[in-house]
C-alpha cells in the first residue's frame, strides 16, 4: 500500500511519541527508594518526617501511570491494522495496570494523611500503626497486579506478539520482548505464591529482560521508528464483500468486469 509522506510523517511521530512515553515510565524507579521509609519503617506512620519523599514517589508513580496508557493509547491505530481485538486487550491492560498503580498510590498517601491527622493526638499507636500497614500491604498488592503481572501481559507478551506479528520492530526484537515478557510473568507467579519477595534478587533478574525490552523499544521508536516495510503497512486494505465479510481488494472483481471480460472472451 503506496504511503503518501504526510501519513509516513504522521507514523514517524506516532513512534516518537510512543517512544518518549515508554521512557517516562521509567520514572517510576525513582519511586521504591523515595517510599522507602514508608514501605520498610513499622513506626512511619507514628513519626514525624519522610512525608516529602513519599509526595515525590506518589508524583512518580503519577507520571508513570499517565505515561503507561499514552504508550498503549498512541499505538493502537497502528496495532489494530494487524489484530483490533488484541490492540484493544493491550489498550485494557493498560488502563488496569495505571489504575492498580493510582490504587497503590492513594494507599501510601492515606498512610501519610493519617501520620499528620492523627499522630500526636492521643490515638493509640498500636492501632495507627496496624492500620498503617494494612495500607502498606495494599500497595505491596497492587505493585505485585499492575507492574508486575500487566506489565508482563501487556508490553511483553500482547505487545512483543503484535509487534512480532505486523513487523513494526525486526523480528529477534520482538521476539526477545516476548520472551521478556513470559520471565516477567513467571517471577510474578513465583512471588504470588511466596517463592521470594517481589523486591528481591531473584526477581530483579527475572524482570531485567522485560526491563530492558520496554527501554529499548522507547530508544528504538525515538531514533528509528516503525519499519516502513512492515505487514500493517504493505497490506493491501479489505474492503466489506456482499455478504458483509472483509474481501481482500486484490483479488475483488466486479460484476461489470466478470461480464464484459466475459463478453471479450466470446468475441475470440
Amino acid at each position: 500500500m503506496f504511503k503518501t509522506g504526510a501519513q509516513a510523517t504522521d507514523e514517524r511521530k506516532r513512534a516518537r511519541i510512543a517512544g518518549i512515553f515508554f521512557l517516562i515510565t521509567f520514572v517510576s524507579i525513582a519511586a521504591l527508594p523515595l517510599y522507602n521509609s514508608v514501605l520498610k519503617h513499622h513506626g512511619f506512620i507514628v513519626g514525624s518526617s519522610g512525608d516529602g519523599s513519599v509526595e515525590l514517589g506518589a508524583v512518580a508513580e503519577i507520571l508513570t501511570a499517565i505515561a503507561g496508557i499514552g504508550t498503549a493509547v498512541t499505538l493502537y491505530p497502528i496495532l489494530r491494522r494487524q489484530r483490533e481485538g488484541l490492540a484493544l486487550g493491550y489498550v485494557t491492560v493498560r488502563v488496569i495496570e495505571s489504575a492498580l498503580i493510582a490504587v497503590g498510590i492513594v494507599s501510601l498517601l492515606a498512610v501519610v494523611t493519617l501520620r499528620q491527622d492523627l499522630a500526636g493526638s492521643g490515638t493509640d499507636h498500636a492501632s495507627l500503626i496496624l492500620t498503617g500497614r494494612s495500607l502498606v500491604a495494599i500497595h505491596d498488592a497492587t505493585f505485585l497486579l499492575g507492574p508486575a503481572f500487566c506489565a508482563a501481559l501487556g508490553n511483553g507478551l500482547i505487545l512483543g506478539y503484535l509487534m512480532l506479528r505486523s513487523g513494526l520492530v525486526p523480528r529477534r526484537f520482538a521476539q526477545f520482548g516476548m520472551a521478556a515478557g513470559s520471565l516477567a510473568l513467571l517471577t510474578a507467579l513465583l512471588v504470588l505464591f511466596g517463592a521470594y519477595d517481589q523486591v528481591s534478587g531473584p526477581s530483579a533478574l527475572l524482570t531485567a529482560p522485560e526491563a530492558a525490552w520496554e527501554l529499548s523499544l522507547g530508544i528504538y521508536l525515538i531514533a528509528k521508528g516503525f519499519r516502513s516495510d512492515a505487514v500493517v503497512f504493505t497490506r493491501r486494505p479489505r474492503q466489506p464483500g456482499a455478504d458483509g465479510n472483509a474481501t481482500d481488494v486484490r483479488h475483488t472483481v466486479t460484476p461489470r468486469r466478470a461480464v464484459m471480460a466475459g463478453a471479450g472472451s466470446s468475441v475470440h
